[in-house]
Protein backbone atom coordinates (compact mmCIF):
# COMPACT_ATOMS: atom_id res chain seq x y z
CA UNK A 1 0.00 0.00 0.00
CA UNK A 2 2.82 2.30 0.77
CA UNK A 3 4.38 1.61 -2.67
CA UNK A 4 1.55 2.34 -4.40
CA UNK A 5 0.89 5.93 -2.81
CA UNK A 6 4.57 7.20 -3.52
CA UNK A 7 4.41 5.74 -7.04
CA UNK A 8 0.46 7.58 -7.30
CA UNK A 9 2.79 10.79 -5.18
CA UNK A 10 5.34 10.73 -7.66
CA UNK A 11 2.99 10.83 -10.70
CA UNK A 12 1.04 13.40 -9.35
CA UNK A 13 4.34 15.35 -8.53
CA UNK A 14 5.67 14.69 -12.57
CA UNK A 15 2.02 16.16 -13.76
CA UNK A 16 2.43 19.23 -11.46
CA UNK A 17 5.69 19.94 -12.88
CA UNK A 18 4.41 19.51 -16.18
CA UNK A 19 1.65 22.09 -15.79
CA UNK A 20 4.06 24.22 -13.84
CA UNK A 21 6.58 24.07 -16.88
CA UNK A 22 3.03 24.96 -19.56
CA UNK A 23 1.85 27.88 -17.40
CA UNK A 24 5.71 29.52 -17.19
CA UNK A 25 5.35 28.49 -21.13
CA UNK A 26 2.17 30.66 -21.54
CA UNK A 27 3.47 33.69 -19.35
CA UNK A 28 6.72 33.74 -21.44
CA UNK A 29 4.16 34.33 -24.13
CA UNK A 30 1.96 36.64 -22.85
CA UNK A 31 -0.61 34.02 -22.96
CA UNK A 32 -3.12 34.52 -19.91
CA UNK A 33 -6.14 32.47 -18.89
CA UNK A 34 -7.75 36.15 -17.59
CA UNK A 35 -6.92 39.59 -17.26
CA UNK A 36 -8.19 41.43 -14.24
CA UNK A 37 -8.75 45.16 -14.47
CA UNK A 38 -9.38 46.61 -11.24
CA UNK A 39 -11.42 50.64 -11.59
CA UNK A 40 -9.90 53.31 -9.21
CA UNK A 41 -12.64 54.89 -7.59
CA UNK A 42 -13.07 58.75 -7.36
CA UNK A 43 -11.74 59.02 -3.79
CA UNK A 44 -8.66 57.32 -4.57
CA UNK A 45 -8.06 59.47 -7.74
CA UNK A 46 -8.51 62.57 -5.90
CA UNK A 47 -5.74 61.41 -3.13
CA UNK A 48 -3.09 60.00 -5.89
CA UNK A 49 -3.47 63.25 -7.52
CA UNK A 50 -2.68 65.26 -4.66
CA UNK A 51 0.06 62.54 -4.30
CA UNK A 52 -0.41 62.30 -0.76
CA UNK A 53 -0.49 59.30 1.53
CA UNK A 54 -3.75 58.28 3.07
CA UNK A 55 -2.66 59.58 6.59
CA UNK A 56 -1.89 63.06 5.10
CA UNK A 57 -4.81 63.19 2.66
CA UNK A 58 -7.40 62.10 5.52
CA UNK A 59 -5.59 64.76 7.82
CA UNK A 60 -6.57 67.16 5.22
CA UNK A 61 -10.19 66.53 4.58
CA UNK A 62 -9.97 66.22 8.70
CA UNK A 63 -11.78 62.52 8.78
CA UNK A 64 -9.64 59.34 10.14
CA UNK A 65 -7.51 57.16 8.21
CA UNK A 66 -10.03 54.43 8.96
CA UNK A 67 -12.87 56.44 7.08
CA UNK A 68 -11.00 56.77 3.97
CA UNK A 69 -9.74 53.46 3.69
CA UNK A 70 -13.62 52.75 3.76
CA UNK A 71 -14.33 54.82 1.08
CA UNK A 72 -11.26 53.82 -1.00
CA UNK A 73 -11.95 50.39 -0.78
CA UNK A 74 -15.90 51.28 -1.62
CA UNK A 75 -17.16 49.83 2.01
CA UNK A 76 -18.53 53.24 2.84
CA UNK A 77 -19.23 56.19 0.45
CA UNK A 78 -18.26 59.84 1.43
CA UNK A 79 -21.36 62.40 2.57
CA UNK A 80 -22.29 64.90 0.81
CA UNK A 81 -20.16 67.56 2.02
CA UNK A 82 -16.78 65.10 2.03
CA UNK A 83 -17.78 64.78 -2.09
CA UNK A 84 -17.64 67.95 -2.70
CA UNK A 85 -14.09 68.08 -1.35
CA UNK A 86 -12.93 64.98 -2.84
CA UNK A 87 -14.26 66.96 -6.48
CA UNK A 88 -11.91 69.43 -5.95
CA UNK A 89 -9.04 67.38 -4.80
CA UNK A 90 -9.27 66.01 -7.85
CA UNK A 91 -9.70 69.29 -10.12
CA UNK A 92 -7.24 71.28 -7.58
CA UNK A 93 -4.66 68.57 -5.54
CA UNK A 94 -2.75 71.92 -4.68
CA UNK A 95 -4.45 73.14 -3.14
CA UNK A 96 -5.35 69.66 -0.56
CA UNK A 97 -1.38 70.30 -0.51
CA UNK A 98 -1.79 73.53 0.77
CA UNK A 99 -4.17 72.92 3.52
CA UNK A 100 -1.37 70.65 5.40
CA UNK A 101 0.98 73.59 4.92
Amino acid sequence: MTARKTKTSAASGEELGLKLLQSVREMKARQFARVTEVEVNAVVQARQSTGLSQAEFASALSISKRTLQEWEQGRRAPSGAAQALIRIARKHPDIVREALA
